[in-house]
């Protein structure tokens, strides 16, 4: 259906696209590239189904949205997903989990041949995963990776970093994610922001929000990079709400750590688990999805440019096909990206 012809508010068509849009590739402004990998996940399991979920639940997205107007008006377009990584997370998984299950790999022969077998795989997907932002970002595309684990987007922001001469990082988790090759794994999901602030020099600010499960090993090495990372725990968040400070505050105080381009990393357990209680490493506390938006008005309100974004670790109920929360959420977050997105890029107008 030409666009000239879409109704924004019929539903969607069957067989339409993401947020029952009719854009191809060619036609959209923001490409969603679907990264369906999960190896190395170290406790549950679901998130490589988290880019089906996040497209079937889609369509019930009401397109009008309150902070951002018509985020759908310039196009977004998801692309299929890649055979090539389906292929490499059914292997990765098989060789991953006896690794997992053992407590890693040790001095274990076999073991330690899937090991190697699994982090070359991890090259690949990053090898993937940055050649396809590169090439749609040199199509003037703004790029939004939908994983899939905490790792996939690593490549990504090889990509803008290639582009980019110095951008920041606003990551939204449960977990700071800066553990040294989580498990033996080199690009483990809990390893991103290590590896990030290790080998992208161009990353020179992350400003963690909502952490609230780490390791003595992760703040060392966060304490390590000075200035360059400011954690906002859940445990600071709430001690500001406690002590009675208006939540409007503490957002001005995020963003104020902001450097004027940066890149969003969204690790949905961030997030209160009853808003994805089935995402593999849920941890009590944390975000509201009101909270999350407020901070994402802020950085376009603030003159933040948002370059690009990843949604992470959404995992559909495995046990009951019916149940399409944890997909309605992810979807719901993923439109308020989009939108935020573009209205920091000027390419949407901020609703008051």
């Amino acid at each position: 259906m030409p666009f000239d012809r879409f109704d924004p508010n019929a539903p969607a068509r069957p067989g339409s696209g993401v947020f029952g849009l009719p854009h191809s590739e060619s036609e959209a402004l923001v490409v969603l590239l679907p990264v369906p990998w999960e190896a190395t996940t170290s406790y549950g399991g679901g998130a490589s189904d988290g880019p089906k979920a996040i497209l079937a639940a889609s369509a019930q997205v009401d397109l009008f949205d309150l902070d951002v107007e018509k985020p759908y008006a310039l196009g977004i377009h998801m692309v299929p997903e890649a055979e090539v990584i389906i292929t490499a997370n059914g292997e990765g998984k098989a060789l991953a989990e006896k690794i997992v299950e053992a407590g890693g790999a040790g001095t274990e022969p076999e073991l330690l041949r899937s090991l190697a077998r699994v982090n070359e795989l991890s090259e690949q997907v990053n090898a993937w995963v940055e050649k396809e932002t590169a090439r749609l970002l040199d199509a003037g595309k703004i790029v939004g990776i939908v994983g899939g684990d905490h790792s996939v987007p690593y490549g990504a922001l090889k990509a803008v970093a290639a582009r980019r001469p110095s951008f920041g990082i606003l990551h939204f988790d449960a977990h700071s994610d800066s553990r040294r090759a989580y498990e033996g794994f080199v690009h483990s999901h809990a390893s991103i922001l290590f590896n990030v602030l290790d080998q992208i020099p161009q990353v020179t600010k992350v400003v963690q929000v909502g952490i609230r499960d780490l390791c003595e090993e992760e703040v060392a090495f966060g304490n390590s990079q000075g200035a360059r990372v400011r954690m906002f725990s859940d445990r600071e968040l709430v001690k500001r709400r406690h002590g009675g400070e208006p939540f409007a505050r503490t957002v001005e105080a995020i963003v104020k750590e902001l450097p004027d381009e940066v890149w969003v990393s969204f690790d949905i357990d961030g997030l209160d688990p009853r808003f994805c209680p089935h995402t593999g490493t849920p941890v009590p506390g944390g975000l509201d999805t009101s909270e999350v938006i407020a901070i994402l008005r802020e950085v376009a309100r603030a003159g933040r440019r948002i370059l690009g974004f990843d949604l992470n670790e959404v995992a559909p109920n495995a046990s009951d096909e019916n149940d399409q929360w944890d997909g309605n959420v992810g979807a719901r977050m993923l439109y308020k990206l989009i939108g935020f997105t573009l209205a920091s890029q000027g390419r949407a107008q901020l609703l008051d």
